[in-house]
């Protein structure tokens, strides 16, 4: 049966097993952001990985409540991806001999972690409008445009100071 304890024959299998995957992800961007907010030197960098760590405490209850809305358990399963994520940033991190570079470093990990939210709740907000669950995506979509938002958020404050400090 591979890595699903169960099978997932259809889309609303799919669907909540999405569900579990990016809330065990969000969970652990909760665990691991407060040493992205301690470790950052740029404030604006600190502030922006601060509002993010809000963001996701908020967007893990509405993932708990897209469960009870779908009468579904709140659980989670362990997303490879998420993990394979914030190990490489955790490796890279502990890498970096100079502040500026760890902050570039931090940032695009962040954006690592953006890009894989933003697909899975893309991918959600699809399957619970072909299930005829507007009420569920209208719920996911609020999270989607917030990572969008972080996205682009970040890349700005890439481009307009960390990664030029970080030569």
């Amino acid at each position: 049966m591979g890595l699903f304890f169960k099978p997932i024959k259809t889309l609303d299998d799919l669907f909540v097993h999405t569900l579990q995957d990016i809330y065990y992800a969000e969970n652990q961007i909760v665990k691991n952001l407060p040493t992205m907010v301690e470790t950052a030197s740029d404030p604006e960098l600190k502030a922006a990985f601060q509002l993010h760590l809000t963001e996701t405490e908020e967007q893990v209850r509405r993932l708990e409540q897209v469960f009870q809305m779908h009468d579904q358990p709140v659980k989670g399963v362990t997303c490879q991806a998420m993990d394979g994520i914030i190990a490489e940033a955790k490796d890279i991190i502990s890498d970096c001999d100079d502040a500026e570079v760890c902050d570039a470093a931090m940032l695009s990990a962040a954006q690592a972690i953006e890009h894989y939210e933003i697909t899975r709740y893309g991918s959600l907000i699809s399957y619970a409008m072909q299930l005829g669950r507007s009420d569920c995506a209208a719920i996911l979509r609020q999270t989607l445009e917030e990572e969008k938002s972080a996205d682009k958020k970040f890349t700005r404050i890439a481009e307009k100071s960390v990664n030029e400090h970080a030569v």
